[in-house]
């Protein structure tokens, strides 16, 4: 008597849920970090720009003795943050707002270089904090 063995091919529900799951955790785990990745390489603009701010302010300082004095050199809005600046004769106050999904971080700097920050990852009077947890 020949019998004929029929091979299956495919895979079980059981190995289809396993993979299933094993996607689910990665996907849980990569996307979160993934999103603050992106935020920081932004939070880097506002930063950046600050800092760059601070030195055209002091150089428009040394040639105008006043930061207030006109043609002042504030930093202008870019495509994730607004800026304000406040000058006076003898300080200045620069601020960087996020725009969008970044409103709620908040960056500061000012003529003795003190650097402030209001994020959710945490606030500061004394340095950016730019990671997840507070760093700076």
């Amino acid at each position: 008597m020949n019998t004929l063995k029929v091979k299956q091919k495919g895979f079980t529900l059981i190995e289809a849920l396993v993979v299933m799951a094993i996607i689910g955790i990665l996907a849980a785990i990569a996307i979160p970090q993934y999103t603050n990745y992106v935020i920081r390489g932004k939070l880097t603009e506002a930063t950046s720009n600050l800092a760059n701010a601070r030195i055209a302010m002091e150089r428009f300082f040394q040639d105008n003795r006043a930061y207030n004095a006109a043609g002042s050199p504030c930093p202008v809005a870019t495509a994730n943050f607004t800026y304000t600046c406040n000058p006076t004769a003898t300080a200045y106050l620069i601020t960087a707002t996020g725009l969008g999904n970044l409103s709620a971080y908040v960056y500061n700097i000012d003529q003795t270089n003190t650097k402030s920050s209001n994020t959710p990852w945490g606030t500061s009077g004394t340095c950016w904090v730019i990671k997840q947890g507070g760093g700076c």
